[in-house]
């Protein structure tokens, strides 16, 4: 755990502030660090002494060249683990460096602690984006994902579901959107990982129908509240992470095809119009031309806003600003053009279906 760089690191900051030579040992004895670059790579004899006993090592002012490669001061010993992986030693006089050499001693250990769990986090985050890469493959290698999982101590058990965020504009680091994510989705029943630079997702696990709104709310927050630009999209329930795929493919159209001013996004909610977007057929376009002519695509608006009204009359013409009789005539006149009525459900159903595919093709432009 006692790196060239890191031992490099401590003497520089620690040297300045002591206005003393401090010399860094590896667990061999060997100086790695030293303000004298002279002495790099030389034996070191307090050191080996302070390996051998485990014990911190005076060497005195005038030991006459008795310790070799070793200069007066004190030698502490640097301890990870319980075990000692390196030796610092403090030039000057014994009495006055030790008070300062339980200081750096401790600010040595607290920074190599904190460079393991660096390194310890780095490696759990890279392994849950293998996994979270291999749940994206059409045939996911289980085995090794199961190995994986059970190194990070992560136990997935269904019902699953898929949340996909989209981020746009941040500041913030990986690092600390995911430990915030994971407090909020439960870092032992989920997976969360970047699948690119502003797109993140994450697997819920053991929760049903009745817990998926409060998860993807306690989510929602979090974004918020570390001022996120994003929009997010949850899936349907699936039992099998084998299905991770389809439900992270459905998350992605759910995004694609509904209003970009909507945050927080229900595949289930669009599961009749992603249908359009998931099938290739021709009835499609003889449906938009038979009942989409250009006569109608002005009421199109008008039609929109009386399905997501709930086909109710009153609340469609208050959010269009017009007459409850300014409705009424537009809705005669779409049936009178297509034969379909927009206040029964059935024609309001084809009606819809109709505006989808029209969608669908004008998107479609866009993109070629």
């Amino acid at each position: 755990m006692l790196t060239t760089e890191m031992a490099e690191m401590i003497v520089k900051e620690t040297s300045a502030r002591l206005n003393r030579n401090v010399n860094i040992m590896s667990n061999k004895g060997i100086i790695i660090a030293s303000c004298d670059s002279s002495r790099l790579y030389h034996m070191h004899e307090g050191a080996l002494e302070v390996l051998r006993t485990e014990q911190p090592f005076t060497i005195p002012i005038n030991h006459k060249g008795k310790w070799k490669g070793a200069q007066s001061g004190i030698n502490l010993p640097i301890v990870f683990d319980h075990k000692i992986v390196g030796v610092i030693g403090i030039t000057g006089d014994p009495e006055e460096m030790r008070d300062f050499g339980g200081l750096v001693k401790m600010t040595t250990e607290l920074l190599i602690t904190q460079a393991y769990m660096a390194t310890q986090a780095e490696w759990q985050q890279r392994t849950k984006e293998m996994i979270i890469e291999n749940l994206l493959k059409e045939v996911p290698a289980m085995e090794h994902i199961e190995r994986r999982l059970s190194l990070l101590h992560i136990s997935l058990a269904p019902p699953f579901y898929t949340v996909v965020i989209q981020l746009e504009d941040r500041s913030l680091s990986d690092t600390m959107i995911l430990q915030h994510l994971e407090k909020a989705a439960g870092a032992s029943s989920c997976l969360i990982g970047f699948v690119n630079t502003n797109r993140l997702c994450i697997v819920l696990s053991g929760i049903g129908d009745e817990m998926i709104q409060k998860k993807v709310e306690a989510i929602d927050q979090v974004l918020n509240f570390l001022r996120l630009t994003f929009r997010l999209a949850y899936s349907t329930l699936f039992m099998d992470l084998k299905m991770f795929n389809q439900s992270y493919e459905d998350c992605s159209l759910a995004l694609e095809i509904s209003d970009v001013h909507q945050k927080v996004v229900s595949f289930a909610e669009l599961e009749a119009k992603a249908l359009i977007y998931q099938t290739e057929t021709a009835a499609g376009t003889r449906l938009i031309k038979r009942v989409l002519h250009r006569s109608l695509r002005p009421l199109i608006e008008t039609l929109q806003v009386f399905f997501e009204h709930h086909l109710n009359m009153q609340k469609t013409a208050d959010h269009l600003h017009i007459h409850r009789n300014t409705l009424i005539y537009r809705l005669n006149k779409i049936k009178e053009e297509t034969g379909y009525d927009p206040r029964n459900f059935k024609d309001a159903l084809t009606l819809q279906m109709a505006i989808w595919i029209l969608e669908k093709k004008e998107k479609e432009k866009e993109l070629n």
